[in-house]
């Protein structure tokens, strides 16, 4: 279990890391006009070392996920992952130059608590018995998420920020459930479609909410996606526990960790060094 909680943070960190470097090429590339699913915006940006690199550490992360989720559950995984946007608002701060408040640095300590008591609470990753209906529901989730992207074309852009990172969360979300499906490759499970479709659609989703907005704001929406609907589904469906007794700092935890990672996000703006800092 130390060894799930060490790669789940190590993912994190590779994440929130790449979210930056992500932000810097997206925005560098010239956005196209119209629909929220912009699939040239990835290609422009691949031209650039920054999201070649942002990429990297992608792929190194996912591998690290991939071994949390084998040996913890889901709603951990998850959580671990929410401190992406904690790694990402500190990163900024030295990258981008953008100027942490008091609270913010306040919300990345709270990230932290609700990552320890995640780890004193957590229990055995569940294997109860999956029946084909979920891994056929993950794959029509997929298509829902290339839906909601498609529809954030036609709203303001902070919001179509908001959205976009929320869509690629939820995309994320739909790779971490496929990954606890999976044995090995088996080209007759619709789960594997699932993590590939969706795997996909967020990379492109997100890397259009990153140049739309705020790196905070499309990483929030990110959090969300990604979180709340997978532990639900390792809870109800997987049969993820929690440590005797402790299912109500398990509980606790996530929200602390979830919301310390909100309020990052609703507290922080992406402040360059030439923009003055708000109060």
């Amino acid at each position: 279990m130390l060894l799930g909680m060490i790669c789940a943070l190590g993912s994190a960190l590779c994440f929130g890391t790449a979210s930056v470097f992500q932000a810097l090429a997206a925005r560098a590339a010239e956005p196209g006009t119209g629909g929220g699913v912009d699939v040239a915006l990835m290609w422009r940006a691949l031209r650039q070392w920054r999201y070649v690199a942002g990429l990297g550490l992608d792929g190194l992360g996912f591998v690290l996920q991939i071994v949390a989720l084998r040996t913890l559950p889901i709603y951990a995984v998850g959580a671990a992952l929410a401190a992406s946007l904690a790694v990402t608002a500190v990163v900024a701060s030295r990258v981008l130059g953008v100027r942490l408040r008091r609270i913010e640095w306040i919300a990345v300590g709270v990230v932290c608590l609700g990552l320890a008591m995640l780890a004193l609470a957590s229990g055995r990753e569940g294997h109860e018995g999956i029946s084909g209906g979920l891994e056929w529901g993950l794959l029509a989730a997929a298509f829902v998420v290339l839906g909601i992207g498609a529809a954030a074309g036609r709203l303001p852009d902070r919001p179509r920020a908001l959205v976009l990172g929320l869509a690629g969360g939820l995309g994320f979300g739909v790779v971490e459930v496929a990954v606890r499906l999976l044995d090995g490759l088996d080209l007759t499970n619709p789960a594997l479609y699932a993590l590939l479709l969706a795997g996909a659609s967020a990379f492109v989703l997100y890397t259009s909410a990153l140049s739309r907005g705020a790196v905070t704001t499309a990483t929030a929406g990110l959090v969300l996606g990604e979180t709340i609907g997978p532990a639900i589904v390792g809870v109800v469906w997987l049969g993820d526990e929690t440590r005797e007794g402790f299912g109500w700092l398990a509980v606790l935890g996530f929200a602390v960790a979830v919301a310390g990672s909100l309020t990052l996000a609703r507290f922080g703006e992406a402040v360059t060094e030439e923009e003055p800092a708000r109060a």
